[in-house]
């Protein structure tokens, strides 16, 4: 059974009577789709695979749409029809809807397109340079903000962080990256991508089909599709990406190996690199974050081994089903966005430690890594307490940041710092409760894993979180416990309780002494846990009390120093509930004298409800035996 990793998502894009569009724009910004149909006047329907509902409009037919696109939250169009200009509607509410245009400044310049940098700031890219303008819609105007003259070949742009590349020169592998930002233009270090070798008199052009822009792990990056070279001893094709940061020189970071030659597309989707291969209709994934142990640094093979795009089945009226695989392109009046499954990984990445660390890095991967936790049935320990490091170093670090965030948030902002944005708790954070709920307390149930194993694992956890210092949460030491009684392992729990590995709390001791049927020596157990706890004197008391052991709640009490406050009634019942006499009589004794001490009368007092324990007293010892106030 194939397993696809990478699948056109489940809404795709779709127009009705395809047929009669005349041309299909997408618009990488605000992720649209423009069909336009021309005839008499120009309609226009955009949709997105988010929208709820898609936006219709008619313009003045003024000749071919060479490029459409709206401004960020769909309040301005603007529509190039020819070489020189790029005309404008105001779809602001109760602005005019009139159209307005903006011919480029440079004298004998070709508009090669436009980009939208914010709601209202537009750049024009012409083969002689940018200009970058301010649109005013109320004026119905625009103004020109700064402007660059360089010849350009053609032009990216990354819409995530604003940046625009220029192809200059004659090969056209000089690249020149501008940054925008709130109204200014910024130029940053130009760089040079390394063609291949040809054979003189060959040159080899840089195309701007071998070049993407992209954004990834929140760095900017140039990704070039180096094809091979037959004067070179590697014949296949790589990808080799190139960091841009906003400031610095841009620098050549990692080397992505294809192993294969042909035509490719690439794209990138949750941070990994997308790499299609046409003729085999397969794709590869690379996470440049994942090392190589056999590669050189920065040297990167493919995550999984090559697979097709899952085919995508529309249903058509009357004819069945019509089965699309092809990505990025539109098919039927259809277009996808791509998206990776991330179940089918698992059992092609056989390396448990690459997996996660693959796995933490999606979007979507909580479950999943859940799932890979669970299927743990048999196997190396190791490699299980490597999956728990790696998930608990991540949950450590996001209690950091999040304790940091409310330590700041607490001491209020101080002089000349910026505004602290509390941490996103991304699906990566796997915590004790998501471990317990979903992983350790089914697997402590299974039939075919050896209880030695599964204490084992248990342990491993307990200790990956020790080492990383995270409180372990008591419902995990109380599954360890019961885990250890239910295989009678009763040496073990002694020892874990003895050395400590268990942690002393209060709902751990109630555990031990609820298990004193089945295993008698955990009531003494629990009593010592409480006792180290010192801050457990009550419940001490009420444990010894239902043994009844009532002189012994009463000498511990006194040993802490707890004597002139516990509440006589409590004690006396107790003692009632033994029918021993004589101890009642010690017990009835002790707080006469307490009482003595504390208020000059052996009597207690009516608030203390212990009416008819004086009445028992009376009658079994007699009046007489009540001890007398003294007298002065």
């Amino acid at each position: 059974m194939e397993h696809y990793y990478l699948e056109l998502c489940e809404n795709p894009v779709q127009f009705e009577n395809a047929s009669s569009v005349n041309n299909v724009f997408f618009d990488e910004a605000n992720k649209q789709v423009f069909a336009v149909r021309s005839g008499g006047a120009t309609g226009v329907v955009v949709k997105g695979p988010e929208d709820k509902s898609s936006v219709a409009f008619r313009m003045d037919d003024k000749g071919e749409v060479k490029c459409i696109k709206f401004s960020i939250g769909n309040k301005i169009l603007a529509v190039q029809r020819t070489p020189k200009s790029v005309d404008f509607i105001n779809f602001i509410p109760d602005y005019p809807h009139l159209e307005f245009s903006q011919e480029c400044k440079m004298k004998n310049a070709s508009i090669l397109g436009f980009c939208w940098t914010n709601w209202n700031e537009i750049v024009f890219i012409t083969d002689q340079g940018i200009e970058f303008y301010q649109v005013l819609p109320d004026k119905r105007s625009l103004k020109l903000l700064k402007s660059q003259s360089i010849n350009v070949n053609w032009y990216m742009y990354c819409p995530e962080t604003a940046v625009i590349l220029l192809s200059t020169t004659f090969q056209g592998n000089v690249l020149q990256p501008f940054a925008f930002k709130s109204g200014t233009m910024s130029k940053m270090s130009k760089f040079e991508i390394e063609l291949p070798v040809v054979p003189k008199p060959a040159k080899l052009n840089l195309s701007e089909r071998d070049i993407a822009v992209a954004n990834i792990y929140g760095q900017l990056y140039v990704m070039y599709l180096k094809h091979h070279s037959r004067t070179t001893d590697s014949p296949c094709a790589e990808v080799i990406l190139y960091q841009l940061p906003r400031e610095g020189s841009c620098k050549k970071t990692n080397v992505l190996k294809l192993n294969t030659t042909g035509k490719f597309a690439l794209n990138v989707v949750d941070n990994l690199v997308v790499v299609h291969h046409q003729s085999t209709q397969t794709s590869i994934i690379f996470d440049i974050k994942l090392r190589e142990p056999d590669c050189a640094l920065n040297v990167h093979q493919p995550v999984l081994p090559p697979r097709s795009i899952h085919p995508y089945r529309i249903p058509l009226t009357g004819i069945g089903c019509l089965t699309c695989s092809v990505c990025s392109s539109s098919v039927s009046g259809y277009q996808w966005y791509l998206q990776v499954k991330l179940p089918p990984t698992v059992n092609l990445l056989q390396d448990k430690g690459k997996l996660i660390d693959f796995l933490l890095r999606r979007r979507d991967c909580k479950m999943v890594i859940l799932s890979v936790c669970s299927q743990s049935k048999t196997g190396s320990l190791p490699v299980v307490a490597t999956v728990f490091d790696k998930l608990n170093q991540v949950f450590k670090e996001y209690l950091e940041a999040e304790q940091t965030y409310t330590v700041a948030m607490e001491s209020g902002p101080s002089r000349g710092s910026t505004a602290r944005e509390r941490p996103v708790r991304t699906q990566a954070v796997i915590d004790q409760s998501d471990m317990y709920t979903h992983v350790l307390s089914s697997f402590t149930e299974k039939k075919d894993v050896s209880h030695k194993f599964i204490i084992a694992v248990l342990m491993e956890y307990i200790r990956s979180l020790n080492q990383v210092q995270i409180t372990v949460q008591h419902y995990l030491y109380e599954l360890v416990i019961k885990t250890l009684v239910h295989h009678s392992l009763f040496y073990m729990l002694h020892q874990f309780l003895q050395y400590h590995v268990l942690s002393d709390s209060k709902p751990l001791a109630c555990l031990l002494l609820s298990l004193e049927g089945t295993y008698p020596a955990a009531h003494q157990l629990s009593l010592d846990m409480l006792k180290r706890l010192s801050t457990a004197n009550d419940e001490i008391v009420e444990v010894l009390l239902s043994k009844q052991q009532v002189l012994g709640a009463l000498r511990f009490i006194r040993s802490v120093g707890g004597n002139d406050n516990i509440s006589a009634r409590k004690f006396l019942d107790a003692a009632l509930q033994t029918a021993d006499q004589m101890l009642f009589y010690t017990i009835f004794r002790f707080f006469e004298q307490r009482n003595l001490r504390l208020r000059g009368s052996p009597s207690f007092n009516p608030g203390e409800h212990c009416e008819e324990h004086v009445v028992y007293f009376k009658q079994v010892f007699g009046e007489q035996a009540l001890m007398k106030q003294a007298t002065v």
